[in-house]
């Protein structure tokens, strides 16, 4: 497959670039240029274009923060990591590189984030004055935010639907399966993982919102200044709200061993239960199960249905005794 680059232009149409070897033929009106898995080829035609040096896939994953966000040749470079795969069991984080160089915005991703696909899908209905590489990139992180927003709330709307299966309707003391507990605490497994990739996100998101909001671009622009701020608040909010879902699956979690411990220990005093009623009947059976010569009953007629009665008497009287006391 050809290498082929993906850009848009200060009209918000699509533009592919397919004759990486002759830079001057780029397009001028070009704002936004989204690499997507870009190869060798495509990272050194933008670097002529452009005059910066493009960071690699092996950069992207420096977590150092002089690593994430610099200025470089009067090009603004800043890297986030975003939750990718939020509609699967394995949700992780990939990270996105946001390049400011004069009035274009580069981006440089190895996944598919969804939030992407909502920005170009709303990008033709964007004002004119928001156009430019800043301004594309605070709506871009704009749209970012509230993707990571919506995971969040789906999120929510589970671990509720999950808390319910979990401590379920006490009253009607449905039976489930034996293991049912054991395989909610993977769910609840799951969703903290979740959790954790989303409040991991979230702090790089705001470290990059501080990052951006001084750069000139966005100091001269008042909208995008603005909007800046409204971000930087949505996602302060966002992450206090992940922590306290967090310390809701903390709490299910704990309920949930609680519970398993609770069955485990109901199952143990059955068994308890059961072997102090039947002791007596044994220690019956064993002083009838003597070899001595001297032992009256054993030359009754009535003396096997005798020792059965006693046995039963003997098991009986601790049940009801144990009832009694409320221990079963």
């Amino acid at each position: 497959m050809l290498p082929v680059i993906t850009a848009y232009s200060s009209s918000c149409k699509s533009v592919e670039i397919r004759d990486l070897a002759q830079p001057a033929s780029f397009p001028q009106d070009v704002v936004w240029i989204d690499m997507v898995e870009p190869t060798r080829e495509e990272e050194l035609y933008v670097e002529k274009v452009l005059g910066i040096e493009v960071p690699t896939r092996d950069d992207l994953k420096d977590i150092e923060p002089s690593a994430r966000l610099y200025v470089e040749n009067d090009a603004v470079f800043m890297t986030a990591s975003l939750v990718w795969k939020a509609d699967t069991d394995a949700p992780t984080l990939t990270d996105v590189a946001f390049i400011l160089a004069g009035h274009r915005l580069v981006t440089i991703r190895y996944a598919h984030p969804k939030s992407f696909a909502l920005f170009i899908a709303a990008l033709h209905r964007l004002p004119e004055n928001w156009r430019s590489g800043a301004a594309l990139l605070a709506k871009l992180l704009e749209t970012i935010v509230d993707r990571t927003a919506e995971i969040l709330e789906i999120s929510v709307s589970r671990i509720d639907i999950l808390s319910t299966h979990v401590f379920g309707d006490r009253a009607k003391k449905v039976r489930k399966p034996s293991n049912y507990l054991e395989e909610k605490l993977r769910d609840i497994a799951g969703h903290h993982r979740m959790i954790s990739k989303l409040r991991d996100s979230l702090g790089s998101l705001s470290r990059l919102l501080t990052f951006f909001h001084t750069i000139p671009a966005i100091q001269q622009d008042r909208e995008a200044k603005e909007l800046c701020r409204t971000v930087s608040r949505d996602i302060q909010s966002l992450s206090e709200h992940a922590s306290f879902i967090a310390a809701n699956i903390t709490f299910l979690l704990d309920a949930s061993l609680g519970l398993i411990n609770i069955e485990q220990n109901s199952i143990i005093k059955i068994f308890s239960i059961a072997s102090v009623v039947f002791l007596p009947p044994t220690l019956v059976a064993s002083v009838y199960g003597m070899n001595f010569q001297v032992m009256p009953e054993l030359a009754w007629t009535a003396g096997y249905p005798y020792s059965l009665a006693l046995m039963v008497i003997s098991a009986v009287i601790p049940f009801f005794f144990f009832r009694w006391k409320g221990w079963l």
